[in-house]
């Protein structure tokens, strides 16, 4: 498997071929923008191009001027998509001028929002244009997608653009190779991909716009979307197993993308030593060994597809015990932190408990690697394992690799309550190549704050519902953790509506019976971590940890076995 494609620059192409005056967007930072526009001034042209991404957004950004006391957005909305989805585009401009007084208002079909922005000396008004085109896209969908699009003397029409050829290429290929009938096709389906445009910081929380970053997850999904149908799977299956796709996507002179296989890569991910309750940023292998090794108990061990190990103790001692994992999705960091400190905690206790930190750790190899490339980016080509699979699915006998450390586990500590740790998006989640929305993924598009999911076996809604009140209630008084959850999903109604999820104390709460568990009672935490560091950072594991001190409390009182 080798592709290779290095299209001509849109904005070169731009620069070159034009003869007379008109209006594009494309992908691309502001500053490359602006270039081109400087020298197709100096050749007497005059041209205004505008960001394809995002572009109210951009429009905010680079066209508003000071002063701004009010606006009014219409925002359209289009049969080929979901309902919010040019709302969700605005994200996160409400918090991005706060002295100004913006409405959201449900405008008209189409691509054009209608703007009405309100200053100290007048009031303008605005149209818009979202370039988008409905196309049929890799497994066959209809979607309506961002695009680039040029306005001249001939017309306006869709111009399809370097960033937009390279994703396009990449996917024919990979979609047109023979991969044979066994799975795992491969052991690492590497896409190693540049961009040209910068990250933009805008300032607010850990919010950025990076069409690397949405290059790299519509890469990695598209992926796992073209074998899930080869395979004759559902879309969003998470037991498919094709192997690890790794999309190494970085800034670079021009866009520019190449497909190849390799072997694994297994390297240990390394870093500093760090104190364990202060750490900013994800713990070295070397470090999680050590935290497990003074925690102390029964050793438990698997092994994983390439090979790592997979350790957990069972700390033998008094009361109820209870099950703590983390490291299942290998981009969600702070679980590891939360749950190495609440075990130590746990075992000044005498408790009785296993403790599984990193229960993905070729997942966490590949995080570490893809951080040293880009590690403001969310990276969910480390989400699953390097089977390709979400570990937790995996149901083949004989051949479950990680997750037979949850057997184990299971079996050694006759828990009855798994306390799970997890993490997701501390900033906006975007496909833009493939319909802007996250396929299968639409409620994890935005934060909304530190979250709780509950699965209980059926005969258990009663202990669940109990659980979930007294865990929520001690979380009340984790410093700075319900303002964190005031801000997000202030912020998210404003531009996604209601979270769909019932608050109970503040918290965002799902209570769901799913008897795919073997254990009765499985509490999931959801802390918006995926790429935060420093302090918050140390919050994020803050919060992890009290929840597993707080479930424990809880399951002395209420458990059973």
């Amino acid at each position: 498997m080798n592709f290779h494609a290095r299209p001509q620059p849109t904005l070169d192409w731009l620069v070159a071929t034009a003869t007379d005056a008109f209006e594009a967007w494309t992908f691309d930072d502001r500053a490359a923008r602006q270039r081109a526009c400087e020298a197709l001034a100096a050749k007497g042209i005059q041209a205004r191009i505008h960001s394809a991404y995002k572009p109210l957004l951009h429009f905010f950004l680079e066209d508003v001027r000071p002063g701004l006391l009010a606006a009014t957005i219409r925002w359209p909305f289009h049969p080929a998509a979901e309902p919010n989805r040019f709302l969700l585009e605005t994200y996160p401009l409400a918090a991005l001028f706060p002295q100004a007084d913006l409405r959201f208002e449900k405008g008209a079909e189409g691509c054009v929002y209608q703007v009405e922005l309100t200053y100290p000396d007048r009031t303008e008004s605005h149209e818009v244009l979202a370039p988008n085109h409905v196309h049929v896209d890799h497994i066959g969908e209809t979607v309506l997608s961002p695009t680039g699009w040029l306005i001249d003397a001939k017309g306006a029409r869709r111009l399809e653009t370097d960033y937009e050829q390279i994703f396009r290429g990449a996917i024919s290929a990979i979609a047109g190779h023979d991969w044979g009938d066994s799975e795992p096709f491969f052991e690492e389906l590497n896409i190693a991909a540049a961009v040209p445009a910068r990250d933009l910081d805008l300032g607010h929380g850990d919010e950025i716009v990076s069409l690397a970053e949405a290059l790299h997850e519509d890469l990695y999904f598209s992926c796992l979307e073209l074998f899930q149908k080869r395979s004759g799977r559902p879309l969003g299956d998470r037991h498919l197993q094709p192997g690890q796709i790794v999309p190494e996507v970085r800034h670079g002179p021009q866009c520019e993308i190449r497909v190849s296989l390799k072997s694994f890569d297994r390297q240990d991910r390394g870093g500093p030593l760090q104190t364990l309750d202060r750490a900013t940023e994800p713990l070295s292998v070397a470090q999680i060994r050590a935290e497990l090794d003074r925690i102390g108990g029964t050793p438990l061990a698997a092994q994983s597809r390439a090979a790592r190990q997979v350790e957990a103790r069972h700390h033998r001692g008094q009361g109820k015990p209870v099950m703590i994992s983390a490291g299942q999705h290998a981009n969600e960091t702070t679980p590891v932190v939360g749950a190495l400190r609440a075990a130590h905690r746990l075992a000044l206790r005498d408790a009785d408990f296993v403790i599984s930190p990193l229960e993905n750790p070729d997942g966490y190899a590949l995080h570490g690697r893809l951080c040293e490339l880009t590690p403001r980016h969310m990276l969910h080509a480390a989400r699953y394992t390097a089977l390709g699979d979400d570990l937790e699915y995996r149901e083949a006998a004989g051949a479950l690799f990680e997750k037979e450390i949850r057997r184990q586990a299971e079996a050694v500590s006759g828990a009855r309550l798994h306390i799970n740790l997890h993490g997701y998006p501390a900033h906006e989640w975007t496909r833009p190549l493939t319909g802007y929305i996250p396929r299968n993924f639409a409620m994890w598009t935005l934060p909304k704050g530190f979250f709780l999911i509950l699965r209980y076996r059926e005969g258990w809604k009663a202990t669940a519902q109990e659980l979930m009140e007294r865990v929520t209630t001690a979380l009340l008084d984790v410093e700075g953790l319900a303002d964190l959850n005031a801000r997000q999903i202030a912020l998210y109604r404003i531009h996604a509506g209601e979270t769909g999820f019932e608050m109970i104390n503040g918290f965002p709460c799902y209570l769901q019976q799913d008897d795919r568990h073997s254990v009765p009672l499985t509490l999931i935490t959801e802390y918006p971590d995926e790429t935060i560091y420093g302090p918050q950072f140390v919050a994020g594991h803050q919060a992890q940890m009290q929840v597993v001190l707080a479930a424990h409390a809880a399951w002395q009182e209420i458990g059973t076995g």
